[in-house]
């Protein structure tokens, strides 16, 4: 015998959440905390005419700011700054004091040891945080001999992952969804 068809289910909790979200966001935060947006929103916001120049960002600091700081280091470190910006829309939703259920900080979420190893002593600090996951992701990029995408798991999943080939699906999606974001950004620019 068949149990229940959860992914209903879960569907049907899932929409809940969402009119809940927008009926009543401040109880829906205190309940859930703070939410992020789902990746087909985020793309969508992309695609939408007359978007805003600059995502939302959560903190003090201001997209203009952060774009400066974007920029110098994809210049500094050779790596687009629209792959960049995908990056922070999917490791933060450009929340400078985002944490992740694992540990991972700031706007490129860096693993505390990750941190560490780039000289990343405030992972909350916008301009530390974002030079220290653009430095990953381009010794990455060198490592992989240029494949964004490899180097993309590894900045997920783990460059020893990467090399075993044994890359989670988690990864898998994070890359695609990354990806996607990075193609709309350069069809914008």
């Amino acid at each position: 015998m068949m149990g229940p068809n959860m992914s209903n289910i879960a569907r049907v909790l899932s929409r809940i959440d969402e009119i809940n979200r927008r009926l009543m966001p401040e109880i829906f935060q205190q309940q859930h905390g703070p939410t992020r947006s789902r990746f087909v929103d985020v793309l969508a916001e992309t695609q939408r005419p007359g978007a805003p120049s600059g995502p939302a960002i959560s903190g003090k600091t201001s997209y203009a700011e952060l774009k400066k700081v974007i920029d110098e280091c994809a210049q500094k470190y050779n790596i687009d700054n629209e792959l960049i910006r995908a990056m922070i829309q999917v490791e933060s939703g450009w929340d400078t004091r985002a944490v992740s259920n694992k540990g991972a900080q700031g706007l490129m979420q860096l693993m505390p040891r990750t941190a560490a190893m780039l000289g990343v002593t405030d992972p909350f600090d916008p301009a530390q945080c974002i030079e220290g996951g653009v430095r990953y992701i381009s010794d990455l990029t060198d490592k992989y001999h240029g494949d964004i995408e490899k180097a993309l798991a590894a900045y997920n999943a783990g460059p020893a992952r990467v090399d075993s080939g044994n890359i989670p699906e988690v990864s898998k999606r994070y890359v695609k969804n990354i990806m996607a974001i990075y193609r709309r950004l350069r069809e914008m620019s």
